[in-house]
């Protein structure tokens, strides 16, 4: 066997949970229709903001009608092929109930930060830059 001859496909599996197909990143030869650990570790990160954010809106206020978020991150490959996060960016879009709510709502997208128990174990520096937007009509 050698590096281009094995499959890289592995299923996650943990007891009440639906199984997650993995496998490594398409640069390395994996299966980009599966997860691989760099697309886990950025929604990981982008989950614990939603989460946190989530929480902070309903006892503030604020009123969270949509959220999504195009997250991206930063990484740097040693020689040895090994490597490395170097920044991840949260990038959510929000939509709230109305304009009273956009300063708050911009807010709290700070404080979810500093409670993501993920983003504070990471060693690499994670930022948002969240869009808030007003519902409609």
């Amino acid at each position: 066997m050698d590096y281009r001859s094995y499959d890289r496909a592995h299923v996650s599996r943990v007891p009440g949970r639906p199984d997650l197909p993995g496998s490594a990143d398409p640069a390395f030869r994996g299966d980009p229709t599966r997860w691989n650990p760099e697309l886990l570790l950025l929604a990981s990160l982008s989950q614990c903001h939603l989460l946190w954010y989530l929480h902070l809106c309903a006892v503030g206020g604020v009123t969270v009608l949509e959220y999504r978020d195009d997250a991206v991150a930063t990484m740097t490959e040693d020689s040895d092929g090994g490597g490395r996060f170097t920044a991840a960016e949260l990038r959510p879009v929000v939509t709230v109930a109305s304009a009273e709510m956009v300063d708050r709502a911009r807010e709290l997208h700070g404080v979810a930060h500093t409670r993501c128990f993920i983003a504070a174990s990471v060693n690499f520096p994670v930022t948002h830059s969240p869009r808030i937007e007003v519902a409609a009509g």
